[in-house]
């Protein structure tokens, strides 16, 4: 066997978020509110989001450049966010879990 004609493939390991970006991230409300309401699974607007956070649009631009450079949300087609697959939660569940830290976002509901 050749193995150069085989194919053999490794599973694609992310890395984690960096830490004190994650930090940083977690320590605002509105994007606190932003990753909440993409616990759902499902792509988000931006306005959307701007609305379940309480910033405008602007801002949440802003908020959502920050996340997407630490690793804990994605840009789709027609710039649509979402949490990265690796981290999303089981559907039904509010828990993400970014390695460093498992995040309950009902809490306190």
């Amino acid at each position: 066997m050749n193995p150069s004609s085989e194919a053999v493939k490794k599973p694609s390991v992310q890395p984690l978020p960096d830490r004190e970006q994650l930090a940083t991230i977690l320590g605002h409300t509105g994007r606190w509110e932003m990753l909440k309401e993409l616990t759902s699974g499902e792509p988000r607007t931006i306005a959307e989001l701007a609305a379940v956070s309480g910033c405008s649009y602007e801002s949440t631009l802003k908020h959502l450049a920050v996340m997407r450079a630490a690793g804990v949300v994605v840009q789709g087609r027609g710039r649509l966010y979402n949490i990265p697959k690796q981290y999303l939660p089981s559907p039904g569940e509010p828990l993400v879990d970014f390695g460093h830290c498992l995040l309950r976002l009902d809490a306190g509901e």
